[in-house]
């Protein structure tokens, strides 16, 4: 009987578990699919590394920065919304990929996220 018990507490502790990473990941897709930046940077970690297209890559680069540098580059390129390739999970860090979408080009987007506490947060943004 304990070992029943004990099993149905693990099992729905990892079920909250991944609820809570898909609640947020999934808050985080919208957010890209609405092409809204502030949203977006609110899932920013205080360092980041960027990467944008035609510019070097900028470890550790703080969360304001970051967040003015993405809005930046949304507004400049006009992107109008996100379009889904893949997401995974592994030990603990996640990832998505998928296509920045404008009137004239795709930009591709890679986001590495790490769970903290009970966030998702944004460690590492390439663009290309």
């Amino acid at each position: 009987m304990k070992l029943i018990l004990s099993v149905s507490v693990f099992l729905v502790s990892i079920y909250s578990f991944a609820q809570n990473n898909n609640t947020s990941s999934e808050a985080l897709i919208n957010a890209l699919k609405e092409a809204n930046v502030s949203k977006i940077t609110n899932y920013f970690d205080n360092f980041i590394d960027l990467k944008l297209p035609q510019k070097d890559e900028i470890k550790n680069i703080g969360k304001t920065q970051a967040s003015l540098t993405v809005k930046n580059f949304y507004e400049e390129n006009v992107i109008k919304g996100f379009e889904l390739s893949s997401q995974r999970e592994i030990a603990g860090t996640m990832y998505i990929a998928g296509k920045l979408k404008t009137s004239n080009a795709d930009f591709n987007i890679t986001i590495m996220l790490k769970k903290k506490g009970e966030d998702l947060n944004i460690l590492t943004v390439r663009i290309n």
